[in-house]
């Protein structure tokens, strides 16, 4: 490819075209099954045979990777659109990003509520509020407030960790105190679910319109009101720190060497992929003990950015060499398209799970899950592919764009316009 500039942009869409795709592979679970299969193979959609492998697979390379790489795109993107503002006529570069931020935390909210609980658009757009003044911080000071972030929630849920087993430990010696054991069943809520949650889970999606969007409020409930602060929020933070500082240093944008990106894998898939792997052995020997699998969990923290960042390295080194061009492309589409994409994925598996749509709602094992995965992805690689020939932005992107410009933005392409790279 002979313009740098349309290069470095199809590397970073490749790049978040394969995050979005790939974050459906963990999410799969939470829509099809109760959701506490996310975390615990044996709560629901099967631990043995083809089940678990899909479990152990995706737990090593998948599970809270791609997430991170999406998170620390996001980071990249608020830089970047940041520059172009500066460089338009148009609004500020805070108007632009600000406004942009209060019309995904709207659109986040009727995603979550509507749609799929699990939702990030609201924990990145509250992110997003913070980390704007930071954005032309030197990298290296972006990278090391990230990093620290990052941490100190390692550290966080490390001794949260050790407090629940030693909690554990007293509460279940011979004559404990009552309010001991009530402290147990309290903080037990962390490591594993009492069973009326899955039969309740059960009942709400298997039924009409209604009794789904008051069990997907019960959840958002608890991811608003207890995992963003302490956890969804802090993690989203530390990886757009760190997300800014490395398109800033160029690793989105194909200004590294292809040794340093090799070396990026090399890490990934030599050293963190099997540490990984190690964990994921422990929670597996320890027949998925809740406590050894929460203890195990809080340590994959430390090597999900490095596999994330690996499975990067790979698609931009393609992008790169031009191998697998077709590929590629297809990707870029759908990174152009990923808020498009995000949302509609939503839209498809609701109506495919739900009792008002198709009623597949823990019907399907975890490996018969990933059939519906390869749907999805074939058919979100199509539309944007052939919606993109047509149109500027995808559907949703036109509306948030058009929203934080307060005017509607001009969507069809002449016959013989080419799709932008970005």
């Amino acid at each position: 490819m002979t313009d740098t500039t349309a290069e470095r942009h199809l590397s970073i869409d490749a790049v978040r075209g394969m995050a979005v795709l790939g974050i459906l592979l963990m999410n799969i679970v939470g829509m099809g099954l109760p959701s506490f299969a996310y975390i615990n193979p044996t709560y629901a959609g099967g631990s043995t045979g083809a089940d678990f492998w899909t479990w152990a697979v995706n737990n090593v390379l998948t599970d809270g990777k791609m997430r991170a790489l999406f998170t620390m795109l996001f980071g990249a993107s608020t830089v970047l659109i940041g520059e172009r503002a500066e460089l338009g006529a148009g609004l500020s570069a805070a108007a632009t990003h600000y406004r942009r931020m209060g019309w995904m935390l709207l659109f986040g909210i009727a995603h979550a509520f509507l749609f799929w609980f699990g939702d990030v658009l609201v924990t990145y757009a509250l992110a997003g509020l913070v980390i704007f003044p930071f954005r032309k911080l030197s990298p290296r000071a972006q990278l090391a407030i990230g990093a620290a972030i990052l941490v100190a929630l390692l550290a966080k849920n490390v001794w949260q960790a050790g407090a629940i087993e030693a909690l554990h430990a007293a509460a279940t010696t011979p004559g404990a105190p009552p309010d001991v054991v009530k402290a147990w069943q309290q903080a037990s809520m962390a490591v594993q679910s009492p069973p009326e949650a899955k039969a309740a889970e059960l009942a709400g999606f298997g039924g009409d319109f209604l009794s789904a969007l008051q069990a997907r409020a019960n959840m958002v409930m608890l991811f608003y009101f207890v995992l963003l602060p302490t956890d969804m929020f802090p993690e989203a933070l530390g990886q757009m720190f760190v997300g800014m500082a490395l398109f800033r240093m160029g690793f989105f944008t194909l200004r590294w060497s292809s040794r340093a990106y090799v070396a990026i894998i090399a890490f990934g898939y030599l050293v963190c992929v099997p540490l990984t792997a190690w964990l994921a052995w422990g929670i597996a020997r320890s027949d998925f003990d809740p406590l050894v699998l929460h203890e195990r969990e809080v340590w994959q923290q430390t090597t999900r950015p490095f596999i994330g960042l690996a499975h990067a390295a790979v698609v931009l080194l393609c992008v790169r060499s031009g191998a697998l061009r077709g590929l590629t492309d297809l990707l870029a589409a759908a990174g152009r398209m990923a808020f498009s994409n995000y949302l509609t994925t939503s839209i498809i598996t609701s109506t495919l799970f739900c009792g008002y749509g198709f009623g597949l709602y823990g019907e399907l094992s975890r490996a018969e899950l990933l059939w519906v995965v390869v749907g999805v992805w074939a058919f979100l690689l199509a539309w944007s592919h052939f919606w993109l020939k047509a149109f500027h932005y995808g559907p949703f992107e036109w509306a948030w764009r058009s929203l934080v410009q307060w005017k509607p933005q001009r969507m069809r392409r002449a016959a013989s316009a080419r799709p932008a790279a970005i």
